[in-house]
């Protein structure tokens, strides 16, 4: 018998189907899972997949939105845009659709402005890491499209691009460069996908993909625009699924990572740390790989901990035995096996990540010492490094209670913020503005929120 709406987690769903007329049984064959799956559905006590809420939506003829509605009891914007990452299966073909429908949106101006809306959302990162973990890669990266023949002189151009892309991005903040990788991807990168390759360039081609894609993520996250970031990181897993290829899915990962303790979410920042660590064990990654990694996992181990705050000194103690371990790592050198995306990991960025763990077991001068090493390093040549290290060390000289070196400190860092166009140049700012708020009524607190409000005014 077949639970009441009253008795069911889902009643949403259970309405939609009844609606149609249709059993359980029915609904199940239809959505291709069986009876006790869908039966778990409707009483909440089984997650649905995204590639299951897409086929809902399509057997429905419903809206996504509709369909998030059902199954988690929220709505997102009205716009079939989530979840694009979902197009079927992991084949060549289908990651393929997943892209060309992701871009398309993004050059269209109205469903460009709806997927901006987009928030970030926690259970898609389970859905891609359950993918990349557990699904088959593709039988063969090959693909007889329509379009023209591709060889690996046009992976080597998506490649050089995303470089020249990723170099404007540093020196002046993904606003400038966001557009630009938006339309070569859409006019560039779709084209190629829609060829003609052999399984080695199509391997090739798939992994240049994943860079490019991880590119629009990673400036859509500069630009905290998190929904449109998860989703083009998510379409960069699908293409590093596709391409079998461990080490560009690591990279894709630490960005995954970094998007996560941004937005404060230390558990799943935890999680995909060490799901990008397991990932290049399995892989045999070079020590410089795993000194990146390891160092990212003692940030979100320090960030989920907060040693600092709750007292916990066996964190602490894990944070730092990390921290041992990304520098021995890092000590080893580079190596023939090196992806050509850890070649620019350098000490400063290590010892920057550092600060922050630093800083989160409690340890503020040290965090404010790597913040202003790292930032004296970085300065003229990755401008937004420097500025976001300068934020970190006069947060740090806040938390030592020295209201004037951090005040000093964050005032050339106010500078910066107005030449890049980085949201996350200002964000960091306004929340140091906004943690001033207990020396409110002293001179120097009050000139400098003044000074901040011209500076970022002008």
């Amino acid at each position: 018998m077949e639970a009441s709406e009253k008795q069911t987690a889902r009643p949403e769903l259970v309405r939609a189907r009844r609606r149609r007329g249709m059993s359980q049984e029915a609904a199940a064959e239809a959505l291709g899972v069986s009876l006790t799956t869908w039966a778990r559905w409707e009483r909440g006590e089984q997650g649905v997949r995204a590639r299951h809420r897409a086929r809902l939506a399509a057997v429905f003829g419903a809206t996504h939105a509709d369909v998030e509605r059902w199954v988690d009891g929220w709505t997102l914007p009205e716009t079939p845009s989530w979840p694009l990452a979902d197009c079927g299966d992991g084949s060549v073909t289908a990651t393929v659709k997943s892209a060309d429908l992701l871009w398309r949106f993004e050059m269209d101006q109205s469903r460009r402005h709806m997927l901006a809306t987009l928030p970030f959302v926690p259970a898609a990162l389970a859905e891609w890491l359950t993918s990349w973990t557990y699904d088959n890669p593709a039988a063969s990266a090959a693909h007889t499209g329509t379009g023209r023949a591709v060889g690996m002189t046009d992976v080597q151009r998506i490649d050089e691009a995303r470089q020249m892309f990723s170099q404007m991005d540093h020196q002046f903040g993904a606003g400038l460069v966001r557009p630009v990788v938006l339309r070569y991807l859409h006019t560039n990168v779709t084209p190629l996908l829609h060829g003609r390759y052999d399984d080695e360039v199509g391997a090739a081609l798939m992994s240049a993909a994943a860079g490019m894609s991880r590119m629009a993520g990673w400036t859509a996250f500069d630009m905290n625009l998190h929904g449109p970031a998860q989703q083009h990181f998510g379409q960069a897993l699908r293409f590093a699924k596709a391409a079998n290829d461990p080490l560009t899915a690591v990279w894709i990962l630490t960005a995954m990572t970094r998007q996560a303790i941004h937005i404060d979410q230390p558990l799943w920042s935890l999680r995909l740390a060490r799901s990008a660590r397991e990932t290049a064990r399995q892989a045999q990654a070079s020590p410089r790989v795993m000194s990146l990694l390891i160092s990212r996992e003692a940030w979100t181990t320090a960030l989920h901990a907060k040693p600092g705050e709750s007292g916990d000194k066996h964190a602490a103690r894990q944070v730092q035995r990390l921290l041992g371990e990304a520098e021995r790592a890092y000590g080893q050198g580079l190596s023939d096996s090196d992806p050509a995306w850890v070649i620019t990991y350098e000490a400063a960025e290590l010892h920057a990540e550092a600060g922050r763990s630093w800083g989160l077991i409690g340890e503020h001068q040290r965090a404010a010492a790597c913040a202003e090493a790292a930032a004296e390093t970085f300065q003229g040549r990755l401008p937004r490094s420097a500025q976001f290290n300068r934020m970190h060390a006069a947060d740090a000289y806040l938390n030592l209670g020295e209201l004037d070196q951090a005040l000093a400190t964050a005032r050339p860092a106010v500078r910066q913020a107005k030449t890049l166009s980085s949201k996350r140049s200002v964000e960091f700012v306004k929340s140091f503005t906004t943690r001033l708020d207990p020396h409110s009524t002293t001179i120097a607190v009050r000139e400098f929120r003044d000074h901040v409000k011209q500076e970022l005014a002008a």
